[in-house]
């Protein structure tokens, strides 16, 4: 009887082995979804990544944007995506039919100081006036193009429209979505 071992009832092992290996089971449906879960999830982080590298998410190549509307005398550079709290820079060019007297005005509703955070004037202007719902600049001309930059900084995301205009020409609008 020494030479018989007991057998510790806790220590026997009835997980089934094969080739002295345990033998685990497979789920060939659930493999073949969670192959095509994560096939999708690769796809959707792809389309991020590309997605914010071509400035869908603001500071690239889709966020920049041009406006000239016919009979407005001005070309609106501005990006139509922006993020809260980061600089970016709105630029104009007036043609020559919207200089008068050797100086050109600019009209710019109230949401584009509000909302946009209009924070500098480059060149500054040598006027403004307060009127309805915006401001009146007056810019000295310099030539027959004359280019004046506005230094945004969004304080909230949202979406926000622009819109300038040389007094007696068409107006120039455009919407901005701002991220967080």
């Amino acid at each position: 009887m020494a030479s018989e071992r007991l057998l510790d009832p806790i220590s026997q092992d009835d997980v089934p082995k094969v080739d002295d290996a345990v033998a685990v089971g497979e789920d060939l449906k659930f493999q073949e979804k969670w192959w095509t879960f994560e096939s999708v999830a690769w796809s959707v982080f792809l389309l991020i990544l590309v997605a914010d590298v071509l400035g869908a998410f603001g500071g690239g190549w889709l966020a920049k944007a041009k406006i000239q509307e016919p009979g407005s005398g001005l070309l609106v550079k501005y990006e139509r995506i922006e993020r809260t709290y980061t600089p970016s820079k709105l630029t104009l060019e007036f043609g020559p039919d919207a200089v008068k007297d050797g100086k050109v005005k600019l009209f710019v509703r109230g949401n584009l100081i509000k909302d946009l955070g209009a924070n500098k004037v480059i060149p500054q202007p040598e006027s403004s006036a307060v009127g309805h719902d915006g401001l009146t600049y007056t810019f000295p001309a310099t030539g027959d193009a004359t280019e004046v930059a506005f230094e945004l900084q969004p304080g909230a995301p949202g979406v926000s429209w622009m819109y300038l205009q040389v007094p007696g020409k068409a107006p120039v609008s455009a919407r901005v979505v701002v991220m967080p």
